[in-house]
């Protein structure tokens, strides 16, 4: 398993409130090896792997529409285990029904664009986690790091935020996740075989500047939150994707969202509740347009009161749940 690999995994266990990642950021796509610590080139990624049926209704599916646009909203799982069924046939109906498909980023699988941005951003010469941390967070660091394939000195310089990503990834690994079976790279491989266009609500490096322009102190947040739930990280990824496959969106609201505002208030902020504003001002400006598109965001995005649909809500937008 690459750095990259992991990195990309780990995404998904932002800790308590950290587990809402696998919902809200879709960075992790883009970075499938990289070498371990190096970060100084990028290989092909793997090709995505077809999702299992569904189980029951499978996960929700929401729908906008005016006089001349329809436009579906779908809730992504960025890493899922290969048996995760959500290949549901209103999903698959909505998709094929699109003219335009919309990820978070464009380009998900692009490693090769991450590698120079994770080296400006996320390593630091003169930053020190062994400083940063108590002498008993510096011995769960160092286990982790372990389990990963390094160690608490060659991570010592890496940015809490990084130290967190990479850390968070070995008991995922563990339990059968795989980054190649999340959604988006699934959904990329059939919106390129069918040559549709794909769009993306932000950029790679505005993803990595979300969690790099986080102050030090919620970046600490992040970090101790992942080593204090580490053991129980995909525990809490099982609840959030079996919530998300059944089309539970209450549950997701309190295991994604709720968690992450109670964990840390900024970071609920800078991940779920800014991004969400802009997006929903962006979905504004494609109804004033014309045509079907399928856009395709981290579940956490549309669960809770500061949801996408919540912020067009209250626009006056509505949007409908499809069953």
């Amino acid at each position: 398993m690459t750095f990259a690999a992991r990195l990309r995994s780990s995404v998904s266990t932002l800790a308590r409130g950290a587990v809402g990642v696998a919902g809200g950021l879709a960075l992790f796509a883009a970075i499938a090896g990289a070498p371990a610590d190096a970060l100084a080139q990028a290989q092909p990624a793997a090709p995505a792997a077809a999702p299992a049926p569904i189980q029951g209704q499978g996960p929700a599916l929401w729908v906008i529409k005016d006089a001349d646009s329809t436009l579906y909203l779908f809730g992504s799982v960025h890493v899922l285990r290969p048996t995760t069924g959500w290949a549901s046939p209103r999903v698959q109906a909505a998709f094929d029904s699109a003219s335009d498909i919309w990820f978070e980023i464009s380009n998900p699988d692009d490693q090769a664009a991450i590698v120079p941005l994770m080296q400006q951003y996320g390593l630091s010469p003169t930053y020190r986690n062994a400083t940063a941390l108590t002498t008993g967070e510096l011995t769960l660091f160092g286990n982790a790091a372990q389990s990963v394939g390094s160690d608490a000195v060659r991570m010592d310089n890496y940015r809490p935020w990084l130290a967190a990503l990479t850390l968070s990834v070995a008991p995922l690994v563990k339990a059968g996740y795989d980054p190649k079976s999340g959604v988006e790279l699934v959904l990329k491989a059939r919106t390129e075989a069918a040559g549709k266009p794909i769009h993306g609500f932000e950029t790679i490096d505005k993803q990595i500047g979300i969690l790099a322009g986080l102050p030090d102190d919620v970046q600490l947040v992040f970090l101790r939150e992942t080593l204090k739930d580490y053991e129980n990280a995909a525990t809490k990824l099982d609840e959030m994707v079996s919530a998300w496959a059944r089309g539970d969106v209450d549950v997701l609201s309190r295991v994604m969202v709720q968690e992450m505002k109670d964990a840390s208030p900024a970071l609920y902020q800078s991940i779920l509740v800014d991004r969400n504003t802009d997006w929903a001002n962006q979905i504004q400006t494609m109804l004033q347009g014309s045509g079907a598109a399928f856009i395709a965001v981290g579940a956490g995005h549309l669960a809770g009161d500061d949801s996408v649909q919540a912020i067009l809500a209250k626009r006056g937008v509505t949007v409908e749940a499809v069953e």
